[in-house]
């Protein structure tokens, strides 16, 4: 299994899911994570059955410990981020120099406003 095969596995689970398939993937038990979380190994145990859920700190620590993205521990494959046709235009914008970043987000954002302007005009 690839990486991206993995990680698009992963964005299809559920938050407890995902907390248990990588810290497996990590082969590391719960008392391992809950060390690197700064957390009691109970308060895994609860993240993992989905018994509980976690504070924005802990979510934050969850990610940083998993090596994954916030977005990447708590969202569905759709629910953040662009459409995959887009996703490696703005992949290249990271690599923009700061200048470059607020010229490319000035353009997007008259794009945006040109296209709500045209859909709110098409339905009044």
């Amino acid at each position: 299994m690839t990486l991206k095969t993995l990680s698009m596995d992963i964005l299809d689970m559920s938050f407890s899911e995902r907390v248990v398939t990588l810290r497996k993937q990590k082969s590391w038990t719960q008392q391992q994570l809950a060390e690197r979380v700064g957390v009691r190994v109970l308060q895994i145990r609860r993240y993992e059955s989905g018994a509980s859920q976690p504070t924005l700190d802990a979510i934050r620590r969850l990610a940083l410990a998993l090596g994954v993205t916030t977005d990447e521990l708590i969202f569905d494959k759709d629910e953040r981020g662009p459409d995959e046709d887009l996703r490696l235009q703005f992949e290249a914008l990271t690599r923009f120099t700061p200048e470059e970043k607020k010229i490319a987000k000035a353009v997007l954002e008259s794009l945006i406003l040109k296209h709500d302007a045209n859909r709110f005009s098409a339905t009044g």
